[in-house]
């Protein structure tokens, strides 16, 4: 597949509103209409950041898995069988990046993440609420949980944000994580036993809105991403 240059931005509506599936959009790009990817990449964007995130407990690099996971699928689109459905697909690819760079940095130094790191994932968050000191006790709260959830284990920590945070399945979590759904189970159970029970009553209200992948951050990955391809389209033209 080429990537169109000069490629206009799409507006981010269109990414919102289309009444195309992720299937639909996946045929036309194969198809040749590569400005549709950022359609798919607006709509998966923060489920991505978050699988990401689980893993990695590092905003920076969350975001980079998110941009080779684009590059990835986009290499792979004719792969897609449609057995499963392509925001699984494309979760697994997300994790097994991110586990990837998980171990390649355990290997080079072990060092835990920074806690002024912690409290980044809510810059673009926006409240409906007018009230200041109401915004002020939802962003504390949501800070809060976030803490709390980068503490568990990763074994627990990667479960309960794909099953409580993102809401997939049983089945999709097992699928992205090469679990057996029993698995799944046991370790979204313990995870929730380990979280204390008042914070999760306070806060799994509003846990859809923990580790937001908005705004600035959205739009870098897409321009990014699509440089890539471009540039990788180019050098491939080049050899041939």
């Amino acid at each position: 597949m080429r990537v169109a240059s000069d490629r206009a931005p799409l507006e981010s509506n269109l990414t919102q509103t289309s009444p195309l599936s992720d299937e639909e959009v996946v045929a036309r790009v194969r198809a040749g209409d590569t400005a549709l990817y950022e359609v798919l990449m607006r709509r998966h964007n923060q489920r991505l950041f978050r699988i990401a995130r689980a893993i990695l407990r590092d905003n920076d690099e969350a975001e980079d898995v998110v941009q080779d996971t684009y590059v990835r699928a986009y290499a792979s689109l004719h792969q897609f069988a449609g057995k499963a459905k392509f925001t699984t697909w494309l979760a697994k690819i997300a994790v097994h990046e991110a586990l990837a760079r998980s171990r390649k940095r355990k290997r080079s130094e072990d060092v835990p993440a920074g806690a002024d790191q912690e409290s980044h994932g809510m810059e673009n968050m926006k409240s409906s609420d007018p009230d200041p000191e109401q915004q002020t006790l939802r962003q504390e709260t949501l800070s809060f949980l976030e803490r709390a959830v980068d503490r568990l284990p990763g074994m627990y920590r990667s479960v309960f944000v794909l099953r409580e945070i993102e809401s997939m399945s049983t089945a999709e979590t097992a699928n992205c994580l090469d679990l057996t759904e029993e698995a799944v189970k046991v370790r979204l159970l313990r995870a929730r036993q380990t979280l204390r029970h008042e914070l999760y009553a306070l806060a799994g209200a509003t846990s859809s809105q923990a580790f937001q992948f908005l705004g600035w951050r959205c739009d870098r990955v897409v321009r990014r991403v699509f440089d890539r391809l471009e540039a990788s389209n180019k050098l491939a033209s080049e050899r041939s």
